[in-house]
């Protein structure tokens, strides 16, 4: 299989050769997003629903973000919102991904320029990589969560990092930073696990601590300080005005992180560990481990450890970087605790990174890289003529969304027990109940003492859907739940594992 991925990079390789990088990257960029049109107007994730939910009613309520609560920073809801604005609908959301995407692919070629700038073809190759993995199915690359619109601003400011700590100038250096912190705020503000931008900025300020030099050292700490804060500071003000508190946000994105991470670790069915399992095999058979493995190891034999060094020597800030990013993406991959598939997307930076810095240390590489970036290629496109075609068929969320949308009213409303948001976003129904997704109710709610509340109070839905024949599931104890809904609600449908429940109004009977 490597073998024929060398030969068709190969002749892929001498087609392109003749033309100018710029107008390589530009069709790369082109690529993309052509790629991409066929999933604008494929069904929506859960996700996707439950964030366009969210961002619809976002204004002063009872939640954290008007109504109902969600684990996240405000800026991608804010990007919802946009979406929101847009039509509210697939295609708008979808729009929005693309234009992450192509984006992300410019600002990885921007990114190997830096990376290697004595290799002609760094940038082309490092767009290449950015967009063959964030077209990836095995990255769970068409829905569009924070991973992937937290991309653009990891990739940009990385790229600021790296030409602030090249600048022999105070007040460019000055300047990059800033737009670094900036850019590395509002990529933790998209997805607080985005981390990357602060620990490649850490990496640079330790190395110029190491050199002594101290005056860049403190340069970097102000300039990315000052970017971060004011962008931080801005995000908190528009979060107030629109009724999201500081404090509470504090609880969403750090504290309930830690909260999040016992109930799995306690609680966790075998689901959790399967999906596990899952995405490391996606990320093996993606061929990003390889990518990673050829830029890491400086020799194919081990036994030559001061090869390891090499490259750290002649560009510490690169390999540095390099490390600092790998390191963090694999770890919050691993720390996320749910282990979706879309997690992946947030290790497309460091892959860029560390192709880059194998053509530029390790030329000899240059054919390994583009055999095995002609493999992910290869991966992608088979994974996407089995993904598209089935990408707008029905699923058993759906058709309880096309159910409940038949059969509700005027002034209905819903809750899903526990997750699947994305049914009554469908279905278009508001909901009661604060926590649209199944983690926040395991954390924040486990005996169901709130949902139990709801479903006694004035207020209580129309119609509850529970996925299985129970509300018990793991991380819950449904004990104070079932009374209610076994006297206020009666089953009506079954559609899979999903139990539709209608409320036992005494003036609209049982449909």
């Amino acid at each position: 299989m490597v073998e024929a991925a060398r030969s068709l990079s190969a002749r892929v390789w001498r087609r392109v050769r003749g033309a100018p990088a710029g107008v390589v990257v530009a069709l790369v960029m082109l690529a993309t997003a052509l790629l991409r049109v066929p999933m604008l107007d494929a069904r929506l994730g859960s996700d996707e629903g439950g964030f366009l939910m969210v961002a619809g009613q976002w204004d002063p309520g009872r939640s954290l973000y008007g109504d109902y609560w969600v684990d996240r920073p405000p800026l991608i809801i804010g990007i919802f919102q946009i979406a929101d604005a847009l039509g509210g609908g697939a295609v708008a959301l979808r729009l929005l991904g693309l234009t992450c995407a192509v984006a992300s692919v410019g600002l990885a070629a921007v990114l190997g320029r830096l990376v290697a700038p004595d290799r002609r073809w760094a940038p082309v190759v490092a767009a290449a990589t950015a967009s063959v993995f964030l077209l990836s199915p095995l990255f769970g690359a068409f829905e569009v969560n924070g991973e992937l619109l937290a991309s653009p601003f990891v990739l940009g400011g990385l790229a600021a990092v790296l030409r602030a700590a090249r600048s022999g100038r105070t007040a460019t250096a000055l300047a990059w930073w800033t737009v670094a912190g900036a850019a590395g705020a509002a990529a933790a503000s998209t997805k607080q696990s985005m981390l990357d931008v602060a620990a490649a900025a850490g990496v640079v300020v330790l190395i110029h601590l190491a050199r002594r030099r101290w005056r860049a050292a403190a340069v970097a700490v102000a300039g990315f300080g000052a970017g971060a804060a004011g962008l931080l500071a801005l995000l908190l003000t528009w979060a107030r005005a629109e009724g999201t508190s500081v404090r509470g946000l504090y609880g969403a994105v750090v504290t309930f992180r830690f909260d999040a991470s016992a109930v799995i670790s306690q609680s966790a069915s075998a689901a959790t560990s399967h999906r596990a399992l899952a995405i490391t095999a996606s990320f093996l058979a993606s061929g990003a481990v390889l990518l990673l493995l050829v830029a890491a190891f400086p020799s194919l034999r081990l036994a030559r450890p001061r090869r390891w060094f090499e490259a750290a020597r002649a560009d510490p800030v690169a390999s540095g970087v390099t490390a600092a990013v790998v390191g963090w993406e694999l770890a919050a991959v691993v720390a996320g605790g749910s282990y979706w598939h879309h997690y992946l997307l947030g290790t497309v930076p460091g892959v860029v990174l560390a192709t880059a810095l194998a053509l530029q240390h390790r030329p000899r590489r240059t054919r390994w890289v583009a055999a095995v970036l002609a493999y992910s290629a290869l991966v992608t496109a088979v994974t996407l003529t089995i993904v598209v075609p089935s990408a707008s068929s029905a699923t058993s969320e759906t058709q309880v969304a096309r159910y409940l949308a038949t059969h509700s009213g005027p002034g209905d409303t819903g809750v899903v027990a526990f997750g699947a948001p994305v049914i009554l976003r469908e279905a278009g129904l508001a909901s009661p109940y604060p926590n649209l997704w199944s983690l926040p109710a395991r954390v924040r709610d486990p005996d169901l003492r709130h949902f139990a509340r709801v479903l006694r109070s004035r207020e209580r839905p129309t119609w509850v859907v529970v996925a299985g024949a129970s509300l018990g599931t793991w991380g819950i104890d449904a004990r104070r739940a079932e009374p209610a809904l076994a006297r206020r609600y009666t089953l009506v449908h079954v559609i899979g594992d999903w139990h539709v429940y209608r409320e036992n109004a005494p003036d609209r009977g049982v449909r």
